[in-house]
């Protein structure tokens, strides 16, 4: 019997199993290559201290960081990418390559650093989620770590002040998205019929950024204006997670009616 895989990670909301992109990309790789992961959503009772999540536990091993999950869960045999070819490979490498230069930093600011999409969705939402005193310092220690990460991605020493860079980020995040567009056209998937490593990012960083509802969506509104995009991002959420969300929405709503009732 295989050893079992645990994922602690960040849970759902607005109709998706986790509102955060990196946690998401690992849920959506499992379901592609039939990993089967017990997830563990991070609630009042997580420990941790630094929000360092994904994290893959096994019997004898822990993994954090996207890439190395996925390529842990490969050599356990879980491929999503055996039917890729050497140079549908190397276009894998190349587009999370641009993902993760000119995408991450908009995504970032759009959910960490911009006040008004901060104070009103993204603290409270992962404040809700973990415990006192925890939930006063880790938002706010996510939030720097985006900010610096953002500015390292650019280029820009730390003493740079992000307005410096802001107009730059979200005119990159729009070439991104559009040149995503063109690669997937009318295709299910970025390689044809069957999901990828590559589907899995792009799900991961776009699913979010479209289904959340923020105050300021300048880039969420540049996202809808690609139907296919946001196609991509429903199919695979209907297709792959629609069993699991209607699970956790009748146990809320179980939950909720048991803790209501009188004693």
């Amino acid at each position: 019997m295989a050893a079992p895989l645990e994922l602690s990670c960040w849970g759902g909301g607005w109709g998706l199993p986790s509102v955060h992109s990196e946690s998401l990309v690992v849920m959506a790789y499992a379901k592609f290559s039939g990993a089967p992961l017990k997830v563990n959503v991070i609630d009042k009772t997580w420990r941790g201290s630094r929000g360092d999540v994904p994290i893959l536990t096994t019997e004898d091993n822990i993994v954090s960081q996207p890439a190395k999950i996925l390529n842990f869960l490969r050599k356990q045999k879980y491929n999503a990418d055996y039917e890729l070819s050497a140079k549908q490979g190397a276009d894998t490498l190349a587009y999370i390559a641009l993902i993760e230069e000119k995408l991450l930093p908009a995504v970032l600011h759009t959910f960490w650093v911009e006040s008004d999409n901060y104070f009103s969705v993204t603290k409270p939402w992962f404040a809700s989620r973990i415990p006192f005193p925890l939930s006063l310092i880790l938002p706010g220690r996510i939030s720097k770590g985006a900010l610096n990460r953002i500015l390292l991605t650019r280029g820009e020493p730390p003493l740079y002040h992000l307005r410096e860079v802001e107009a730059q980020i979200y005119r990159d995040a729009k070439e991104c998205l559009n040149l995503l567009s063109n690669r997937l056209g009318t295709s299910q998937f970025f390689f044809g019929d069957t999901p990828s490593t590559l589907d899995a990012y792009v799900f991961g960083f776009l699913a979010p950024l479209y289904k959340v509802r923020f105050p300021k969506v300048q880039l969420q509104e540049h996202l809808k204006q690609l139907s296919n995009l946001c196609r991509f991002c429903d199919d695979i959420l209907n297709s792959y997670f629609r069993l699991s969300l209607g699970v956790d929405h009748f146990l809320l709503k179980v939950n909720h009616r048991y803790l209501l009732s009188p004693c």
